[in-house]
């Protein structure tokens, strides 16, 4: 059974993320980022644990991350409110799960010998963490430093809901390297992890994607 989910560890990945990313276009954005959004993101906890499975050491600190973002939850909820300090304790502890799967996901699709479904929906899964990684930083910086970002729905207290969308928008948007400007970064280091983005897009893009491409092409030949 644990085989046959680990065959399908890429799509269950990314299912999860897309519905992270789309999820508020079907409900309320309150309520999916209060409700459904945390539970969506110990859903891709579980699809990153499979991911690594093969990897016991990297596995158990991923279970110590889903582990601690499930109390984190459970304590939001009964306080009905989270702290700051919570918060900040959900996104170190995202940050670190993502990195460590990003990380392992290039590492499969670099070493993969061919290029099937697979790599292709890895490929585009770790892209996505990339970006992910972008708005645990760009939320970190917002929640020490407010209004380090302006622009869109951002600074308006009356819908303080919209402001991790915002900021996912933001840091998706700067991975690709399109800049609207609707959004704009306003403190340095708020600027800085915008440069940082946009390089990580740019490098993702132009190495891993291009290896990727290279394999294709060889394999078809």
């Amino acid at each position: 059974m644990l085989e046959k989910l680990y065959d399908s560890r890429f799509e269950l990945f990314l299912s999860s993320q897309v519905a992270i990313l789309f999820g508020s276009l079907i409900m309320p954005a309150a309520l999916f980022e209060t409700v459904l959004d945390p539970i969506l993101f110990l859903i891709n906890l579980l699809a990153g644990i499979l991911l690594i499975s093969k990897k016991p050491r990297l596995m158990w600190f991923c279970v110590g991350v889903l582990g601690l973002s499930a109390i984190v939850f459970i304590v939001s909820t009964l306080l009905g409110k989270a702290s700051k300090e919570l918060g900040f304790l959900r996104l170190g502890g995202y940050f670190l799960f993502y990195l460590v799967v990003s990380f392992e996901i290039i590492r499969q699709v670099w070493y993969a010998k061919r290029v099937n479904k697979n790599v292709i929906f890895g490929l585009v899964s770790g892209f996505i963490s990339l970006g992910l990684i972008g708005f645990f930083i760009c939320m970190s910086i917002e929640m020490s430093t407010p209004n380090s970002f302006q622009g869109a729905f951002l600074g308006m207290p009356e819908r303080p809901e919209l402001v991790a969308e915002q900021l996912m928008y933001f840091s998706f948007i700067t991975l690709m390297t399109i800049g609207y400007g609707d959004i704009i970064p306003i403190t340095s280091l708020a600027q800085k992890a915008a440069l940082l983005i946009g390089l990580i897009g740019n490098f993702y893009l132009v190495i891993i994607t291009a290896v990727v491409i290279g394999k294709f092409i060889n394999q078809s030949k």
